[in-house]
């Protein structure tokens, strides 16, 4: 079931949205050399509690993963994409640092990733990074009233395969509002004209991520952190956006 929120409902989410957008602004500065994953999950479960936030992501638990996640953001490095538990981990020369962040305030969520590179960038990780915000920037821009879901997966779809990158379809995007996972789920590859007709009032968190030479993954003995099957480097682009009559409204743009 897709429920369509009203103007002053979707604007409680937009709150939300920038409350995540700063944090994920916060850590994109605080990630260096030399930093540890646990101090940037302290960082955020302190901002969480200050703001009287709620975290989306302690104690879910879907059909997959062993047991209930017991931190309040994903850290993914390297090869790892989705999922990754903060652990004792210190941040090294060209690390690539995906964060995903989902949070819920007053009843409303918003969820968003970005992916950094801590110190020295590699090209070729650079590369990667762009392709999912640009592919992120496609897929909004085709989230209209009255286009195809279908529209946005092929818009997404389409930036990976010019840059050569293949595409997973596993895991991709899907509704929020009330709570981290509604319908529809929003695949990064599709064919344009088909699927669901998009409505105003939807509400969507679009994440493309891709590895640089596979669409296969593999799961960490944790039963989350999802990588790259072949240890390829990965990257991962997230908003939440509101489809309006007047075109798509980024929820969780950042400052």
């Amino acid at each position: 079931m897709i429920e369509l929120k009203s103007p002053a409902e979707i604007e409680r989410m937009h709150t939300t949205g920038q409350f995540v957008a700063q944090i994920l602004a916060e850590l994109s500065e605080l990630a260096d050399v030399g930093v540890n994953l646990l101090d940037l999950e302290h960082h955020v479960r302190g901002r969480i509690r200050q703001r009287g936030a709620q975290s989306c992501y302690w104690d879910y638990a879907p059909s997959f993963g062993n047991g209930p996640f017991r931190n309040v953001i994903c850290l993914s490095v390297n090869d790892a994409v989705l999922h990754g538990m903060p652990h004792d981990y210190t941040l090294r020369d060209g690390d690539v640092l995906s964060m995903d962040l989902a949070v819920g305030i007053d009843g409303w969520v918003a969820d968003s990733a970005r992916t950094i590179i801590v110190g020295t960038p590699a090209n070729d990780d650079l590369r990667l990074v762009r392709a999912t915000e640009e592919a992120l920037k496609a897929g909004i821009e085709a989230a209209r009233p009255g286009n195809r879901l279908g529209d946005v997966s092929a818009a997404i779809g389409a930036v990976a395969t010019g840059y050569g990158y293949p595409i997973n379809t596993e895991f991709g995007g899907h509704g929020l509002g009330r709570t981290m996972h509604e319908d529809p789920h929003v695949s990064n590859k599709g064919r344009a004209g088909r699927g669901l007709k998009l409505r105003a009032g939807m509400t969507l968190a679009l994440e493309p991520w891709f590895a640089r030479t596979t669409d296969q993954i593999v799961f960490d003995p944790d039963g989350w952190t999802i990588r790259s099957a072949d240890g390829s480097r990965t990257a991962h682009s997230e908003h939440t956006i509101a489809i309006t009559q007047d075109g798509p409204l980024v929820l969780t743009a950042r400052p």
